[in-house]
């Protein structure tokens, strides 16, 4: 039986944990690439050499080459500018817009049939980008963000109440920024509703705070931007894929019709499995869910415009 193809473009913090993430799953072999000459390869045989350690049998390749990521089941493109302190997601719009678009002209013709899982920043904006470019059907193509937003959620709640953050279940929606949407009302610890656990001004508190969880890493680090969770949130959307879990996941997707969105990737929960986004899911949301929702869309919307007048998408 042939075992799946990861290819991971950027061999920086966030890809290099990615790397890391799926081998020690055994998600399959993995491709770890990088436009500096011995930054992947010397990762890759450090990372390979943990396996008779850690007993996984994934094969673990760096390179700096695109031909070796051919015949890949899943890319994740990683590659890009981090956040530094004061920058915001946007900042890095124009330059990360470059690299995401290098990238996805290599990496997608040489593996046409691949499901695209873009990390960079700003998320919403570049995984559009992605997939204009890849021209690739637009389920094929997903953004890791609420995997990522949801897990801070979680993490927080968790925190706050003392308990185990495998009982806290959570939904958000919205662009990967600061105007995320976290959902109190569609948050449950083990089964109880987080409003019934929780006073209202401590849930602000929270969903605040998961708002500006990267920017508080980001300044807690003052070189770099966050690496463990976004990686590990991404080797969860790309297990989903490589073996069909159809797990349902809060992914920056492709809506057009759904939630009235109008052919933009926002972050919805969907169902993800082996064709990549196979079901975006509908949640009824009240009036002020909806006003937020709308003005999250707004700023993805915003930062595509800004694309298109720099010309890197019609």
């Amino acid at each position: 039986m042939r075992r799946a193809k990861i290819s991971i473009i950027g061999a920086g913090n966030v890809g290099a944990t990615c790397a890391h993430w799926a081998a020690a799953k055994e998600l399959g072999d993995v491709v770890l690439l990088d436009i500096i000459e011995g930054l992947p390869q010397g990762k890759g045989l450090d990372l390979m050499e943990s396996s008779p350690i850690e007993g996984f049998d994934s094969r673990i390749v760096g390179t700096n080459s695109y031909d070796d990521t051919a015949g890949s089941d899943v890319i994740m493109i990683t590659s890009g500018l981090p956040r530094k302190p004061g920058m915001s997601r946007d900042d890095l719009l124009a330059a990360n817009a470059k690299i995401v678009k290098t990238v996805t002209e290599q990496a997608a013709p040489r593996s046409p049939n691949a499901v695209l899982i873009v990390v960079s920043n700003p998320l919403d904006a570049m995984v559009y980008l992605a997939w204009k470019i890849s021209g690739f059907a637009p389920g094929k193509v997903v953004g890791q963000a609420g995997v990522l937003d949801t897990a801070r959620f979680r993490t927080f709640v968790a925190m706050a109440l003392n308990v185990s953050v495998e009982d806290v279940a959570a939904l958000l929606l919205g662009g990967h920024g600061d105007d995320m949407v976290p959902l109190p009302r569609h948050t449950s610890v083990g089964g109880i509703p987080l409003p019934d656990l929780l006073p209202q001004d401590q849930i602000d508190k929270i969903v605040d705070r998961t708002r500006k969880g990267g920017g508080e890493i980001v300044s807690l680090l003052k070189t770099g931007s966050a690496f463990y969770a976004p990686s590990a949130a991404s080797v969860q959307m790309a297990e989903a894929v490589i073996r069909d879990k159809k797990r349902v996941l809060p992914c920056a997707a492709y809506c057009d019709k759904e939630y009235g969105v109008g052919g933009y990737f926002v972050g919805v929960p969907c169902v993800l499995g082996a064709g990549g986004v196979e079901r975006v899911i509908e949640v009824k949301l009240n009036d002020q869910e909806r006003a937020a929702f709308e003005t999250s869309v707004r700023h993805v919307k915003e930062l595509v415009e800004v694309l298109r007048k720099q010309g890197f998408v019609a």
